[in-house]
């Protein structure tokens, strides 16, 4: 197919040089000038005569070089065509112009963009392109007056040399007799939401039908809009510089665990030299209260830093005891060497269970550089919902009855009406088991414990109240007589409200502050 104008039944522009054209020109045409036309919010240049024309003359106009390849028809309005202002210009040499040819097809992205005006231009193979030199690819496209106005951030790309790309805002000097093709940038391309939609009806035929089922009527817009207020909480709790600032300066107490061979996890200063993490980390290699012969343990604090920059601080632990390792509460608790000075504690900083809001994590997931994830807490009510919305992610059916025999298998049922547990959704679960769980007030109200995972992923993720951890510990501390120990937690634990109601069992429900009023700094 030849370019849009390459051939027409007026004229065979391509056949004809400046002067062959000239010469059929009405006789005598002794001054040639150019008249400027305004099409369509185009200008075009066109030649004309001062001798009088004949009808089918007076109704055209003709660009006068073979370079062209189009011939243009202009409706002249008046008819008394001594009237029409002429401005006289010199016309150029050949070699002043550029010629190129725009593919109509278009390249990459322009399947769902409009690049002409008139849609009817696809039937041409190519657009010949008529350009001063000089000027650049927008400019000379936007002077064609056949493309959109705004084609957004685009390039030209050489169909015989897909990897030379010219820029939008390159001069046209070098295109001559060149055919091209507009790649439009990906962010302006327009999307087509029918287009899109059957996709995915295509690649996932029961997607409609289950959103159907799992969103009658315009349950749909009320679930996102909860949805919505959730994440508006997160970002008004966590948006704000002071509390950022008070989560990461509490962030520099939390470390990674390593135990080489065995696994990874997290922990966080308790108080002292005392490190509170989860059990099951060293479920394989300890023996009641002690770890086992030739086990070593290895904690990192400032693991913040990507390799090969990191440049953080190891610590190893004073001795192999482990202080009241405890199954059902999965926590254990490590004493450093006393040489070492670590972060401050955050028992200071422990406070109750919420049983909605916002939390955070922070955390090593993967055993990686530290990380926070900023979430909501899912209430009693709604966990079973929650994990039915993950699962009914999928389409196929295998991994669905997949998932659901695997965190049975796990024991999921336990957590989904238990009352001593919190429960969120976070991408952190592998390797950051004992990571702290902050609220909104920048309290730790929880000791991370994982998740419920399958093959790529986790449906719910829990915690275990930190309050509940301390008061088992109290409790133990108190069984051994570990009087010492008992005096650093009374001192540790002074101004905190919650604390104190645990190291004195007496003390009334009366004397407990309320959660909500609390301010973020606890003393």
């Amino acid at each position: 197919m030849k370019p849009a104008g390459e051939d027409t039944e007026s004229h065979r522009a391509g056949k004809h040089s400046p002067s062959s054209f000239s010469s059929n020109l009405p006789a005598p045409f002794s001054r040639a000038t150019r008249l400027k036309v305004r099409h369509r919010s185009s200008v075009f240049a066109h030649e004309c005569s001062h001798q009088k024309q004949t009808d089918r003359e007076k109704h055209q106009g003709f660009h006068l070089t073979r370079e062209t390849c189009q011939i243009l028809f202009v409706h002249v309005v008046d008819q008394n065509f001594d009237q029409i202002l002429i401005v006289k210009q010199i016309i150029h040499s050949r070699h002043k112009y550029s010629v190129f040819y725009i593919d109509t097809e278009g390249g990459e992205n322009t399947k769902t963009k409009t690049l002409f005006r008139n849609s009817a231009l696809k039937q041409f193979k190519y657009l010949c392109i008529y350009a001063e030199r000089g000027v650049t690819v927008e400019e000379a496209l936007k002077r064609d007056g056949r493309f959109i106005d705004d084609l957004g951030n685009f390039t030209l790309s050489d169909n015989n040399e897909p990897n030379s790309i010219t820029e939008r805002t390159q001069k046209v000097d070098s295109l001559d007799q060149k055919r091209l093709k507009t790649v439009v940038e990906k962010n302006d391309r327009s999307d087509d939401i029918e287009e899109i939609y059957e996709i995915l009806c295509r690649q996932f035929p029961r997607l409609k039908e289950l959103m159907e089922s799992r969103f009658p009527g315009d349950s749909y817009q009320q679930t996102l809009s909860l949805r919505n207020d959730d994440f508006g909480k997160i970002q008004q709790s966590f948006c704000e510089v002071h509390r950022i600032r008070k989560l990461l300066k509490l962030g520099e107490s939390v470390c990674k665990v390593i135990i080489p061979n065995v696994c990874v996890g997290t922990g966080f200063v308790l108080f002292d030299n005392f490190i509170l993490s989860n059990a099951h980390l060293f479920q394989p290699c300890h023996n009641g209260q002690s770890l086992m012969e030739g086990v070593e343990v290895f904690i990192l604090f400032n693991y913040e830093d990507p390799e090969p920059h990191t440049n953080y601080d190891v610590f190893q632990l004073a001795h192999t005891n482990i202080f009241f390792c405890n199954d059902k509460l999965d926590y254990a608790i490590l004493e450093l060497n006393p040489e070492v000075k670590v972060p401050p504690g955050l028992l200071k900083h422990f406070g109750p269970m919420p049983l909605n809001g916002e939390a955070c994590l922070i955390g090593h997931p993967e055993g990686g550089v530290k990380k926070m994830d900023p979430t909501c807490i899912i209430e009693k009510e709604k966990r079973k919902q929650a994990v039915n919305d993950h699962i009914n992610l999928k389409t196929e059916d295998f991994i669905i009855h997949l998932i659901r025999s695997t965190i049975k298998a796990q024991g999921i049922e336990n957590i989904m009406m238990a009352d001593n547990v919190i429960t969120y959704d976070t991408f952190m679960y592998h390797g950051s088991s004992g990571s702290p769980v902050f609220d909104a007030h920048g309290r730790v109200c929880g000791l991370h414990m994982g998740g419920y995972i399958y093959d790529k992923g986790s449906v719910i993720e829990f915690a275990q109240p930190v309050l509940s951890v301390f008061e088992h510990f109290v409790k133990k501390l108190r069984e051994i007589r570990q009087d010492a120990l008992l005096k650093k937690l009374k001192k540790e634990a002074k101004g905190n409200q919650y604390l104190k109601k645990v190291l004195s069992p007496r003390t009334t429900d009366t004397d407990e502050c309320s959660d909500s009023e609390e301010s973020m700094e606890t003393e």
